[in-house]
């Protein structure tokens, strides 16, 4: 069995005058939402043991509030480049990468890629909106990542800031 948590990277600053897309940093809403949303995961009981983050600063410091709060060594954070504009094709060949030694794994990343991801891979919800720091966590009855394939996702689980806990 292998499990992927999906998380949006928290709330980010707006784009201040010539400053690129890629540069733009959290909130301290976002903060304070990737901590709550963290807890939440770590609740569930779920083991994450490897993360990959889009290398965008704001996808980073979401990955590593979701690292400390899960205890998560900072060295198994790896940044991913793919991540960044990655739409599902994407998210799926870097899943399928993943060594399969790992059976959890947490990406943070962005919209709207993510959330068709998160949708493709579902067998059993339409995921059509991930807000900002929300996450998708999905069970696969797979041995390897290389097995993944669209909607095969079982135990599917959206949760999100807003959302009551």
């Amino acid at each position: 069995m292998k499990r992927l948590t999906l998380v949006r990277h928290a709330q980010a600053e707006s784009a201040l005058e010539g400053q690129a897309d890629f540069e733009r940093a959290l909130t301290r809403r976002g903060m304070e939402d990737a901590a709550e949303m963290s807890r939440r995961l770590r609740l569930r009981k779920l083991h994450v043991d490897s993360i990959k983050t889009s290398p965008a600063p704001r996808a980073a410091a979401t990955a590593e509030i979701f690292a400390r709060a899960l205890k998560i060594a900072a060295d198994w954070i790896d940044r991913d480049d793919r991540l960044y504009t990655a739409g599902p094709g994407e998210f799926l060949a870097a899943v399928r990468a993943a060594d399969d030694s790992r059976s959890h794994l947490l990406i943070v990343a962005h919209n709207p890629g993510l959330t068709e991801f998160a949708d493709q891979l579902s067998d059993e919800r339409h995921i059509d909106a991930m807000p900002t720091c929300a996450f998708v966590t999905i069970k696969f009855e797979v041995t390897r990542w290389q097995q993944l394939v669209w909607h095969c996702g079982v135990e599917v689980e959206l949760d999100y800031p807003a959302r009551a806990s």
